[in-house]
């Protein structure tokens, strides 16, 4: 197993005393690389904790490849006790044959984290982008900037650890509108 890490700036749970505090998991599924990233959303302020990625060798057998996923993503689920896991949905590829082997690196992610009693939380390419560019057809540049400025990086982040880091933006930027909905309802 290849665990690529990097890290900036990592905020200890005990030093977030606000009740409005939650870590997130964000997962780019990936047969050949999984990326992931981890924030921690303070009220509206997004913090980055890590991100990394988990490269496979593509010499060896399927079953091998997801061993090594699932390895990797309980190692970095353990290390950082993230309260929710977010991980973009399987697209519509051109390749039926890419498509299920990506879903298959999605379902070896998904498993990670329910065996952790984790609540896992999809999102499309779609709602990821709109999530933090402001247009949903936005390119993987634009993603990658916005990402490293959201979360005040020093650099671009790897491909697919921006791509991770963007999902959990999403699932932070859609739980305070879910939030927000919710206390409107409870007003009325």
């Amino acid at each position: 197993m290849t665990l690529w890490r990097e890290h900036f700036s990592c905020f200890s749970r005990d030093a977030l005393l606000a009740t409005d505090y939650m870590r997130i998991l964000g997962i780019d599924p990936g047969t050949r690389i999984t990326g992931y990233g981890i924030i921690d959303v303070e009220g509206n302020r997004l913090r980055h904790v890590d991100n990394g990625i988990i490269k496979t060798r593509s010499s060896d057998a399927l079953p091998l490849r997801l061993k090594v996923i699932y390895d990797g993503l309980t190692s970095v689920l353990k290390m950082f006790s993230p309260e929710a896991v977010a991980i973009e949905q399987v697209f519509m590829a051109k390749n039926p044959r890419a498509a299920l082997t990506l879903g298959h690196a999605r379902g070896t992610a998904v498993i990670s984290a329910v065996n952790l009693n984790l609540e896992v939380h999809e999102y499309s390419a779609l709602q990821v982008k709109s999530a933090v560019v402001g247009y949903g057809h936005a390119g993987k540049q634009q993603v990658q900037h916005m990402v490293k400025a959201l979360l005040n990086l020093p650099e671009v982040a790897q491909e697919d650890a921006s791509d991770a880091l963007a999902v959990a933006i999403c699932h932070a930027n859609s739980r305070t509108l879910k939030q927000a909905v919710s206390n409107s309802s409870r007003r009325q």
